[in-house]
């Protein structure tokens, strides 16, 4: 059995995951300080979803830059969202809100759009071995 794994679905789901910890976690998780627990302002889990979804959405994009579309686009894309992504760790408030939307927004758009080119892509075919 072969399994393949769709790198830019899992740069999607990285990029929602962050987004639901930055923007949801924070008003329903505001209790667990009283409990000693506190991974809603932790600045190692901060960064390190950050690099997580720098690591996968580099490798997604980079691959299928490389093995089928020659596109910048995406690659461009991604990178203006994750200016936005490290910009809104060094901002509070609405600004800090703003800053994500738009660095999710980015972020996924960047992977769906490389997605559609990696499948319009010639060697997309599944007879196509990589």
């Amino acid at each position: 059995m072969n399994i393949k794994l769709n790198w830019d679905a899992l740069g999607i789901v990285t990029s929602i995951a962050c987004a639901i910890h930055c923007a949801v976690l924070p008003i329903l998780l505001s209790t667990l300080p009283v409990f000693g627990i506190n991974i809603i302002h932790n600045v190692f889990f901060e960064w390190g979803m950050i690099a997580l979804a720098f690591a996968v959405g580099s490798y997604s994009l980079f691959h299928g830059f490389i093995k089928h579309h020659r596109s910048l686009v995406p690659v461009l894309v991604f990178s203006g969202g994750f200016v936005f992504l490290v910009l809104k760790q060094f901002v509070d408030g609405r600004l800090s809100l703003l800053f994500l939307f738009i660095a999710v927004a980015a972020i996924i758009s960047a992977h769906f759009y490389n997605y559609r080119l990696c499948h319009r892509s010639k060697c997309a075919s599944p007879h196509h071995r990589h």
